[in-house]
């Protein structure tokens, strides 16, 4: 899969430069159990396991996973430009079949790709599967998403800036209309909190906690095993 151009640029623009704010926050999250091992699942270009590894003590080991190759070699250099690239590993891999034992991460973080994994796709519970079975057990899963706000009015604003502002712009700088249709359709018919957290209860976390940011257009979900 190849990577669509500007993708980091899009995103900066599209969230109003508010990304990686919110991903250092999950990246805060993912450490705050003071974990040893951490996974970075569909990891992209590596951001989210690169601002682990900025705040993190030096003994903790963190993996990038991802299926995308030419994702995993800009994960790399941008690693190496941080000068993280000793202390993050990158791995291809498919979700659906992590290559990691049972039990084996104290935490696995994702940042901006769970719809992937959960909108309309038929694999969803195969995904879930393979965290829960890669996490030890009281082990965290740290979501940072797009997510619905609980006031209608700012949600119906949400919805259409998605399918307005965010669709065009994304196909405007990229040329690729059916990727940022997709993103504007998935992210506005994307699970409310309580539904996620009644789809992730259901897959074999024992507790759930959402925080809402951004007016709740986005959120900061922990779920633990």
């Amino acid at each position: 899969m190849a990577v669509p151009p500007r993708y980091d640029l899009i995103n900066r623009l599209i969230t109003w430069g508010q990304d990686n704010t919110w991903r250092l926050l999950a990246a805060r999250e993912c450490l705050g159990s003071s974990p040893e091992r951490l996974l970075d699942i569909c990891c992209g270009t590596g951001k989210l396991a690169i601002d682990m590894a900025g705040i993190a003590d030096s003994s903790i080991r963190i993996v990038g996973v991802d299926f995308s190759l030419p994702m995993l070699e800009l994960a790399v250099t941008e690693a190496g430009r941080s000068n993280s690239g000793e202390r993050v590993s990158f791995v291809h891999g498919d979700a659906a079949a992590l290559p990691f034992p049972d039990g084996h991460f104290d935490c696995v973080g994702i940042a901006f790709a769970f719809r992937n994994l959960t909108y309309k796709n038929p694999l969803t519970l195969r995904y879930l599967a393979e965290i829960v079975r890669v996490l030890r057990p009281g082990g965290r899963f740290v979501i940072v998403e797009s997510s619905q706000p609980r006031v209608r009015l700012i949600r119906k604003l949400f919805h259409l800036y998605l399918r307005t502002f965010v669709f065009r712009l994304g196909y405007l700088l990229s040329g690729n209309r059916g990727a940022y249709r997709y993103l504007a359709e998935s992210a506005a018919r994307f699970y409310p909190p309580d539904e996620l957290g009644k789809l992730l209860s259901s897959s074999g976390f024992s507790r759930f906690l959402s925080r809402p940011l951004m007016f709740g257009t986005v959120a900061i979900h922990i779920a633990v095993k």
